[in-house]
């Protein structure tokens, strides 16, 4: 049956591997076992620190779910699944940047059992694909400038280093950008900030 939230509702993303779909409070058990973990949250700060416990993380989940049916298409935050067994293996967004709003970032946190599979490429693809047809132009990641492997997943994705800034959290962080020429699978790797090694 249809509602009057239907309109502001995200779909439901479908990658060969993964399900990007909405939070549900249910999620908070697993939904914890990645926003509580130590190897994940050091690099969200300050924007988000590390969920202390199960109704913490309820209220997020909440917040999310909220802010999710409040913010204009094509922000909002999905949980990212696994299709092969249902297994909530991390979180994605397109959110505004502050302080001025004007900016989308793009952002994934995967449980580090899952990292190195390339579920974070696959997630990145697939919101940035479905970002682009609603009338964006551009996206854009932060990165901290020792999060190397977050600087190597952004780039598989075609995200071009364009410098480095502190007007948006208040901390010196690199800031890549994707337009939706970039998102071709056969476009060259985005090149690195200067200083920074492949790993």
């Amino acid at each position: 049956m249809a509602t009057s939230e239907q309109p502001t509702a995200r779909p439901t993303l479908v990658t060969p591997r993964l399900l990007l779909r909405g939070w549900h409070v249910a999620d908070a058990p697993e939904a914890l076992a990645i926003y509580g973990h130590e190897s994940v949250t050091r690099w969200l700060g300050p924007a988000m620190a590390r969920v202390p416990d199960r109704a913490a993380m309820r209220l997020r989940l909440r917040q999310w779910i909220g802010d999710t049916a409040e913010l204009d298409v094509p922000a909002g935050h999905w949980a990212v699944e696994r299709r092969s067994d249902g297994h909530l293996i991390g979180g994605a967004s397109v959110l505004p940047l502050p302080p001025g709003n004007d900016d989308l970032e793009i952002g994934w946190q995967l449980h580090p059992d899952f990292w190195g599979r390339g579920y974070a490429s696959e997630t990145g693809f697939a919101l940035a694909g479905w970002a682009f047809t609603h009338d964006v132009d551009e996206l854009y990641a932060v990165v901290r400038p020792d999060n190397t492997r977050a600087a190597a997943t952004v780039r598989r994705n075609g995200m071009q280093w364009v410098g480095e800034t502190d007007k948006y959290f208040g901390t010196t962080l690199q800031v890549y950008r994707l337009r939706p020429a970039d998102l071709e699978q056969a476009a060259p790797i985005g090149h690195l900030p200067p200083a920074y090694q492949d790993d």
